[in-house]
């Protein structure tokens, strides 16, 4: 197939200030593809940093840089990427990810260079805040029914990242792009609502997402409820999606997973007060029926707080594990 027959990819950078620190290595991973059709978009978020000089630098025909005179905001951000994108399929690469140089090779082979498949998705990489690896994920998936693919998430077969996931973009438009009811899970409601046209994965690794201090957290107590309440809904999706004799698989290990996660959300608390507390407003989320996976931890960092932290722990300990018996009796 001839280079102008083949889909376009367009690749999309929404950044905000970090011409000094990640975007340069996240642009350079996108400019690097081996996958002759290609564009690079940078929607540069009222950035004050050197941004705008580092783009003029570049002089790669593929890139297009979009500057917003006043900051929109990361979710409309998304979206005005999405709205400027020319590609016939489309990947979001956080300013602070990268991708290896045949990922856009590899999914659209994979795909056969078609132009009706919802997701095409490999296996991802978590990367620190000097891009050693700290833990890699196969994209154990294959060609299964949509809630063996939902289940082989919750499984830890696969990763569900952006930086991993090509998606159609006619249909993730038509899908109304990247929304959630609180605009946490955005990638996870998008990759839902498009796996059901059909979904590809590869197996290999080909994306890296990054982890650091820098990174966009939540640290209020009642943060962690909100990410299970934005997971609940994620699984209302699912469930109403699959056929109706695997939704009930898909919601009672659906529950286990995101509750699991919810709490990874508590334990990121920077108190032991306040992470008891948040693990008692996911547990209370989730019917009293999936304790604390982090509860061991949390213990253990409470019996070295302070004395009044201390107690506060323990009294939200126990009365989360007396609602606990009740819920059970």
């Amino acid at each position: 197939m001839k280079s102008n027959d083949l889909p376009l990819v367009t690749i999309a950078i929404p950044t905000h200030n970090r011409a000094g620190s990640y975007l340069p290595a996240a642009l350079g991973s996108a400019l690097a593809q081996s996958y002759p059709r290609l564009e690079v978009l940078v929607a540069d978020n009222a950035s004050t940093d050197g941004t705008a000089a580092l783009m003029r630098a570049v002089t790669d025909a593929r890139l297009r840089y979009l500057r917003h005179p006043v900051n929109v905001g990361a979710h409309a951000n998304y979206h005005s990427c999405l709205s400027q994108a020319r590609g016939d399929y489309f990947l979001l690469l956080h300013d602070d990810d990268m991708i290896d140089h045949d990922l856009v090779s590899s999914c659209m082979e994979a795909a056969g260079h078609r132009l009706h498949d919802g997701v095409i998705r490999s296996g991802v990489r978590v990367i620190d805040e000097d891009g050693a690896v700290r833990s890699e994920s196969p994209n154990d998936v294959g060609a299964v029914s949509l809630a063996q693919y939902f289940i082989a998430w919750f499984a830890g077969r696969t990763c569900w990242y952006l930086a991993n996931t090509l998606f159609n973009t006619r249909q993730l438009r038509e899908q109304g792009g990247f929304q959630s009811p609180y605009h946490l899970a955005e990638d996870g409601f998008a990759i839902a609502r498009l796996a059901r046209f059909h979904h590809i994965d590869i197996p290999g690794i080909k994306a890296s997402f990054r982890v650091h201090g820098g990174a966009n957290t939540h640290a209020a107590p009642s943060a962690a409820a909100l990410w299970g309440r934005e997971y609940l809904a994620l699984l209302d999706l699912m469930c109403a999606l699959v056929a109706p004799a695997e939704a009930r698989a898909v919601r009672r290990q659906g529950r286990k997973f995101f509750a699991r996660l919810a709490y990874n959300r508590a334990a990121l608390m920077a108190s032991p007060a306040d992470r008891a507390r948040a693990a008692f407003e996911v547990l209370r989320l989730f019917d009293y029926r999936c304790w604390p996976t982090h509860r061991v931890k949390t213990l253990r960092l409470m019996r070295r707080a302070s004395g009044a932290a201390r107690r506060r722990a323990e009294k939200l300990w126990s009365d989360i594990a007396g609602l606990a018996r009740s819920a059970r009796a």
